[in-house]
């Protein structure tokens, strides 16, 4: 629709000059009013064409874009959520924001106006050289000799254009980036002071989005006042000549009328096409930055053959494992342990011993750089991604808490559960309670990361979240290391309830806290040093040992004045 509206409006603007250069004519040699009338009745119908096809044009352009905005932002976010998590090592989120917002909407003014506005000057463009062609095949002659300069200006001018609005988008990005770390640390940035410092870090990154901005401007100003020159050149050209012509009376007034316009459209044209064409340049940096985004692939891929994960019984094996990130050195050095369904295993070890490593290689968040983690004797790289990670529950040590209700939030582990079920899995948790004391219950809002919660309370919610899922395999990653004594006895209850029947893997720093697990594996710079009980590694006399008496042995550090 906003095509054929393109081209019937910009064919009636064509015939203005036309109808007008009659007008003129009429007007100076008819001896009545009668073609005057046609001719007006003519210019108020192409008049009307217009209205009519600008709002078509305007309004059908109006809906693709919005369209196009939404369609290319739900691409661009289902790629974000379904890569894995190398790519986030490697990114930052204000930047990733920037594609999703900024970008997107500048590829949406490049489709819907950008290339429209483009295609309407070239039609005006080649429609008025024609029809000055047909009046006079001369000035065809003066208008081909502006082509190749004009065709060595756009060329000249294409990447500047397209590199600077890269450069702009780039630092746009990374002021977005360094916004977003600021407000989301606010109370770190609170509690030292640093508001001034974060004020001058988000001005230096806009100092430097100004700074390229402004070459931009200059190449883009540049460049159109280079086309507007050739342009309106080719205009006093046409004037020089059907001047002449006028005055050695081969020419009428009408038609110098319709040359005087369509040289005027000639260069408006041109002039509109410079401007044009740079914010197609630009706009190609945005679309370059978009699908940069939208064309990477995940790394944890799921094999065409991949089957079914069948109910699990929560047998974890790690045969010959070695893992490291990227070309950095191994993590993880070949690691052979079984742990049995419904076993509790704990993990434990100096820090970046690879304890949170091992277990995330369990629902494929890495895969293995070597060796084989399989559940129920099957290779976790043969099943169904999805069947595998439903088959999981992971409750980390830093509670992720949507910024929705406290409902919504334990939701999260199985959509579909009853109302029932999601406050048995909160009592379960030892939420319920602090739940219901809240001013909407439920339906309360917890704010922005859950900062309205306390970290117990965070981590209790992500408790009920995991026992809502009902997942045969647990992990649980230092759960209650960052917790006070009364939030730890609670989250410890409500995670003794979770564990039962389920095959379960503890990292833990705190050793007091996984004596009583069936089995202790001991890393250390990757390796698997030791594997027993609690009383066969105390009887061992190695590392655990080490450690055991090491936090044993701590007493508070009296805080005293020089």
């Amino acid at each position: 629709m906003a095509l054929i509206a393109l081209f019937i409006g910009t064919g009636a603007g064509l015939l203005l000059p036309l109808v007008i250069g009659g007008f003129v004519g009429e007007a100076v040699s008819a001896v009545d009013s009668g073609g005057l009338d046609q001719l007006i009745l003519v210019l108020v119908v192409l008049t009307v064409v217009l209205a009519a096809t600008t709002f078509a044009q305007t309004w059908s352009l109006g809906v693709i874009g919005e369209r196009i905005v939404a369609r290319l932002r739900a691409q661009v976010f289902d790629r974000l959520v379904t890569l894995e998590l190398d790519f986030y090592v490697k990114r930052r989120v204000g930047e990733l924001i920037s594609r999703l917002s900024s970008d997107v909407t500048q590829v949406r003014t490049m489709l819907t106006q950008t290339l429209t506005s483009l295609l309407s000057s070239v039609l005006s463009l080649i429609g008025s050289i024609v029809i000055l062609f047909l009046l006079s095949p001369t000035l065809l002659v003066i208008i081909l000799a502006l082509a190749p300069a004009l065709v060595v200006v756009a060329v000249v001018f294409a990447r500047p254009l397209r590199r600077l609005s890269t450069r702009v988008q780039d630092a746009i990005a990374g002021s977005t980036t360094t916004a977003e770390e600021a407000l989301s640390g606010i109370r770190v940035v609170k509690s030292f002071g640093r508001e001034e410092w974060e004020r001058h870090r988000y001005n230096e990154d806009l100092r430097g989005v100004v700074g390229t901005a402004t070459r931009l401007v200059t190449y883009r100003g540049l460049f159109g006042a280079m086309m507007t020159f050739l342009g309106f050149g080719a205009l006093i050209v046409i004037l020089w000549y059907t001047g002449r012509q006028v005055i050695e009376g081969s020419l009428t007034l009408g038609s110098l009328t319709s040359f005087l316009l369509y040289g005027v459209t000639i260069g408006t044209s041109l002039s509109s096409i410079a401007g044009i064409y740079g914010q197609f340049q630009e706009g190609a940096g945005a679309v370059t930055r978009v699908f940069e985004i939208i064309d990477e692939r995940p790394t944890i891929r799921e094999d065409a053959a991949a089957a079914e994960l069948a109910r699990v019984a929560g047998r974890i094996t790690f045969e010959a494992v070695t893992f490291g990130y990227g070309e950095e050195p191994a993590v993880l050095r070949d690691i052979d342990l079984d742990i049995a369904p419904g076993e509790v295993l704990a993990v434990v070890g100096p820090s970046g011993a690879g304890k949170t490593t091992l277990c995330k290689l369990v629902p494929r968040l890495w895969d293995v750089s070597a060796g084989r983690v399989l559940i129920d004797g099957r290779d976790v790289r043969g099943v169904r991604l999805r069947g595998l990670r439903e088959a999981i529950s992971l409750v980390p040590q830093e509670a992720t808490v949507f910024g929705g209700t406290v409902e919504e939030n334990i939701r999260y582990g199985r959509l579909e559960a009853t109302e029932e079920e999601l406050v048995a899995a909160a009592r379960a948790a030892n939420a319920h309670v602090f739940i219901s004391a809240l001013p909407d219950g439920y339906q309360t809002i917890v704010g922005d990361r859950g900062t309205r919660l306390s970290g117990g309370q965070r981590q209790r919610v992500a408790i009920a979240r995991a026992i809502l899922k009902d997942a045969p395999i647990l992990i649980l990653d230092e759960a209650t290391s960052s917790l006070d004594n009364e939030s730890e006895r609670l989250v410890q209850e409500a995670l003794g309830r979770l564990m039962e029947g389920r095959t379960t893997s503890v990292v833990a720093h705190r050793l007091s806290t996984i004596r009583h697990a069936d089995r202790i594996a001991v890393l250390d710079d990757g390796w698997l040093l030791e594997l027993g009980t609690h009383e066969q590694l105390l009887a061992q006399d190695g590392l655990y040992a080490h450690l055991w008496r090491l936090q044993a042995s701590e007493r508070p550090v009296a805080i005293t004045s020089a």
